[in-house]
């Protein structure tokens, strides 16, 4: 629980005197009497590490800085139906906090803690039931100003600060992260040996799935993509029932979640193992612009110029298949080439899988640094259009990886997972 700890610290360090409180996600029906399986706020198992839902982080920040959890109590009745639930002793002692309280007296607690506090830290709009509460509690607070206690003043954002940490991915959580992406390797190796022509998506996505729950990861990270022949033209394409046919391309976009960390890997073969001229035309000048996002991935360059390198490469391609007319300058300045490539070449990575940081500041790009990790992500979709050959119609190509900048570089976080032409066609070869 180590690194938790120090997460909390390193917040209440950088934040003036005031009252941190972090709620945890709500759990969610699926039907009338079914949940779906629970899964954490993000930021609240950052500085906790407590996966149990009802429960609320305060950190006391200043000169004596605390932390404090609220969760349910012990209820060895609900823990027959549901499981284990720690209980405020025994969550104070395994996660390190300098006390631990049942949720139900959250409401009197937090009352007492906000008095003569200058600021809360919260985060609003988050979820609206917990603002309605903080409005309540700062009401109870103000009704004591006769007695001489003053009610916070300032409600400041918190989700600035908590981002701006997540951001820079510890050795602890790159541990979990190389994991994750070594259980996503080799479940989309996996599929790739598993396809032929006339399978169903879902089938390939029933192999990823299986393979993630084999090794470990008990959960995908988001609902997966396995879109066939023209489905790959659907950016979250999700229905996945489709029968691939022969010769027809298959664009898997699927991550798995360890210790709540997402892996996300996207890769594009043919569904019979053989790439068609055209489709190896497309798939190539993919894959050169996925290199030249990794040439400008590296400390003190900018996020933008990962991007503009990818565009740039896929708009000459556009060129040099003659899917659009006039000069590189011109195709970039107009934007022309969204017609094929219409999202941005990456996100931030770690406990969401588009993960949480800002990508501009003072309106500019944001500087890259180590501990930064997010994925290059570039994509070629060719809809049936005009100016579109048949031979290209409904090829979708998508390749992704993981990175993480470190002090010369970037370590990709997802290697061995076959990527050019020669070594998908070998490994496919092999079934």
């Amino acid at each position: 629980m180590q690194p938790y700890a120090q997460r909390r610290a390193a917040l209440a360090s950088q934040l003036a005197p005031g009252l941190v409180i972090l709620p945890t996600s709500p759990e969610l029906n699926r039907n009338a009497d079914t949940a779906f399986p629970y899964r954490f706020d993000s930021s609240f198992y950052y500085l906790s590490g407590f996966a149990e839902p009802e429960a609320v982080l305060v950190i006391v920040t200043g000169d004596a800085p605390q932390s404090i959890l609220f969760c349910r109590e012990k209820n060895l009745e609900r823990e027959i139906w549901d499981g284990y639930r720690y209980g405020p002793p025994a969550a104070r002692e395994a996660f390190g906090f300098d006390a631990a309280y049942p949720i139900e007296e959250l409401d009197e607690r937090i009352v007492e803690l906000m008095k003569n506090q200058p600021r809360v830290y919260f985060p609003l709009g988050q979820q609206a039931g917990w603002d309605g509460k903080l409005s309540a509690w700062l009401a109870s607070v103000r009704a004591l100003a006769r007695t001489g206690v003053t009610a916070p003043g300032e409600i400041v954002e918190v989700r600035d600060a908590i981002n701006e940490m997540r951001l820079h991915k510890d050795a602890h959580e790159l541990d979990i992260m190389r994991r994750a992406g070594r259980i996503n390797v080799e479940a989309h190796k996996r599929a790739m040996r598993f396809a032929r022509p006339g399978i169903f998506e879902y089938e390939l996505e029933a192999e990823i799935l299986h393979d993630y729950y084999r090794q470990g990861s008990r959960f995908p990270a988001y609902t997966s993509i396995v879109a066939g022949g023209a489905n790959a033209c659907v950016l979250h394409y999700i229905e996945n029932n489709a029968r691939i046919d022969d010769g027809a391309l298959v664009l898997i976009d699927a991550g798995c979640e360890i210790g709540g960390y997402a892996s996300d890997i996207t890769r594009t073969f043919p569904v019979n193992g053989r790439f068609s001229p055209a489709q190896k035309a497309v798939y190539e000048i993919t894959l050169a612009a996925h290199e030249a996002a990794q040439v400008e991935s590296r400390p003190g360059n900018s996020w933008g110029a990962v991007h503009d390198a990818a565009t740039r490469v896929l708009a000459q391609g556009m060129l040099d298949l003659k899917l659009l007319k006039g000069s590189i300058d011109e195709v970039l300045e107009t934007g022309s080439y969204r017609q094929f490539y219409m999202h941005r070449t990456g996100h931030w990575l770690g406990l969401d899988v588009h993960d949480a940081g800002a990508y501009m500041q003072k309106g500019q790009w944001r500087t890259l640094e180590p501990g930064m990790a997010y994925t290059i992500e570039p994509g070629f979709y060719i809809r049936p259009a005009e100016n579109v050959p048949a031979e290209f119609e409904n090829i979708g190509v998508r390749i992704e990886d993981n990175i993480v900048i470190n002090d010369s570089g970037f370590e990709l976080l997802t290697d061995h997972c076959p990527r050019s032409v020669a070594e998908i066609e070998d490994w496919m070869a092999a079934r």
